[in-house]
Order: structure tokens, then sequence, then C-alpha cells
């Protein structure tokens, strides 16, 4: 019976991409915004997770590769010191499964949002990022671009500190700091990560994974963080990084990230998958006040470093 979750055709290209595996159980998976997820557990308690890219019509119009390009990221992320799922098959068009997909293996473990230890849970998000930087980019056919329009950008108005964002957005009208290409996951925060016995278990979400600048990385999990527990998380994230790598993190990268999250005059909003996760005591005003402390922060590193 939970096999009619998916659809006929999702059901049909599952059964050919596993022979010899009876599915037993389908369970729609919490957290994800762009893409139904399922996770399937089979007779041999072997259990997969299929992505299919329904959700939102428009991403898919503009990158059609979607599925391709989560496949070949978690056939380059198979080579970092961490575990990541491992693709069992994809289909790019959607020819054979109703939608474009991809099938991987299920990772153990699960997204903590509410750590008892929010040091070491830091650093073990600076440990496995670390890792990941670790895998060679040599022939990764996708390459790192902003999410916004830095030409388009403008002072939001919901802002009750706009003189601080007219200064962003000249610094980011600037040539971006130079840096060596390596392969990023581009998505990397905490929902992103999972954990076991304390312990990172595993790193999923790989479709927007690419080379380019270490920055981006670390900007997009410290404007996640700054959101979610304060400045005071986004900056020893940032440290915990560079004490096991040395490196420095130039202002511009994370100043970038922050503007990603511009929409327009709609100010910022809880991430749905958030609440999903467990970290319930967040209002739209909170991170709003959060993100305004944060800017105010990369300005003045802005100032330092000139």
């Amino acid at each position: 019976m939970t096999a009619l979750l998916l659809s006929p055709a999702a059901l049909d290209w599952v059964t050919r991409a596993m022979p010899g595996r009876r599915l037993l159980h389908t369970q729609r998976l919490p957290g994800s915004t762009s893409a139904s997820l399922h996770r399937l557990d089979f007779q041999d308690d072997f259990g997969a997770v299929l992505r299919q890219f329904d959700l939102l019509p428009g991403w898919l119009a503009l990158e059609p590769e979607l599925a391709r390009h989560e496949a070949c990221s978690l056939e380059r992320a198979a080579r970092a010191d961490l575990p990541t799922p491992t693709l069992i098959a994809f289909d790019e068009t959607g020819a054979e499964a109703g939608w474009p997909s991809v099938l991987m293996t299920c990772l153990p473990g699960s997204v903590d949002l509410n750590p008892p230890d929010l040091s070491a849970w830091l650093d073990g998000l600076a440990a496995a990022l670390s890792r990941i930087h670790a895998v060679s980019p040599a022939g990764f056919g996708w390459t790192h671009a902003p999410y916004s329009d830095l030409n388009q950008l403008s002072v939001p108005t919901w802002t009750s500190a706009p003189d601080a964002w007219v200064r962003a957005l000249e610094r980011l009208q600037e040539p971006p700091p130079a840096f060596t290409p390596t392969f990023i996951h581009r998505d990397f925060h905490p929902a992103n990560v999972v954990w076991q016995a304390g312990q990172v278990s595993g790193v999923v979400d790989w479709v927007n994974a690419c080379t380019g600048p270490i920055g981006a990385d670390l900007g997009h999990c410290r404007v996640n963080l700054a959101q979610m527990y304060g400045q005071g998380a986004a900056d020893a994230f940032k440290e915990a990084y560079k004490r096991r790598t040395g490196y420095f993190q130039n202002p511009y990268w994370d100043l970038l990230s922050l503007a990603d999250l511009l929409n327009g005059d709609a100010p910022p909003r809880v991430y749905p998958g958030w609440p999903t996760f467990g970290l319930t005591e967040l209002t739209d005003k909170l991170i709003q006040v959060r993100l305004e402390g944060y800017l105010t922060s990369l300005l003045s590193d802005e100032t330092g470093k000139s």
C-alpha cells in the first residue's frame, strides 16, 4: 500500500533500477522545499532515497540537467573522507520516472538542529566541510555563480538599516577576491548534515555542487547559522573552519551570501525546513533582526580588513 505514494512511473523505474529487491515501504521525507524526497525501504534492510524534481518547475526550466548534475555531484562527493549517498540511478529527463529523478542510498542518522553542545556541533560541521573541500575539483562540469543578479539588487524596503545595505551593495559591485577553485557543496547548511551518536554521519543534497570559492560555502552556512542561532554561532563556525584549515574568510563572500537572501521587497522569513526539524522558536522578526546585526558585523570586518 505505501508504494502508492510513488507514481506508477516512478515505482516502475525504481523496481527496474533495483532488480532482485522487493520494496516494502515508502515514506515522504520532511524538510525539502525544492523536490519531493521519499525514503524507500526494501526487504533486505536496504534503504534508498528517491528525489524527484517536481516542486519547482521554474527551477527545472532554468536548469533542465538537475538530475544529471546531482548524479555527477554524488559520484565526485564519494571521494570525500565522509559519508555521502551513493548514486544508484538517475533519469535526467523524467522520461522513465515521470519527473527528473535521482535514486541514491540512504545514510544513517538524522538532522539535529537542537544540539546539546553547540560548540562541538559547530566544530563537526566545520570538519565535514573541510573534508568536502579536500576533494579535487579537476574536470568537474559545473562552476559557481551568484544566486542573485548583482546588477539588479537594491536596498530592501523592509530594512531598518538602509545605509548598511547601501555599503554592502556597493562592495558587491567591486571585483570579488581572488580564489583557488575548489570542489564546493554550494548548499552546505545544518539541515543538509545528518548526525548519529553525536557525530556527523553524512552530508546530503548535492544538486548544487560545483567548483568555486571556499568562501561561498562558508558564507552560505554562516548566513544560515546567523539566522538560526545568532551571530555568535556564525563566527564560531568560521573560527572552527579556520583552525582546521588555516583559511581566512573574506567578508565579501559573506556579504554575497547575505545578498542571495534578497527577494525584491519581500522581508526574510523562517525557512520552512527549520521548524520541521525541531527549531521552533524562530520568528520572521527575529531572523530579520539577526540578519541586520550580522550585516553590520560584516561591514565592520570589511573596514578592519581594508
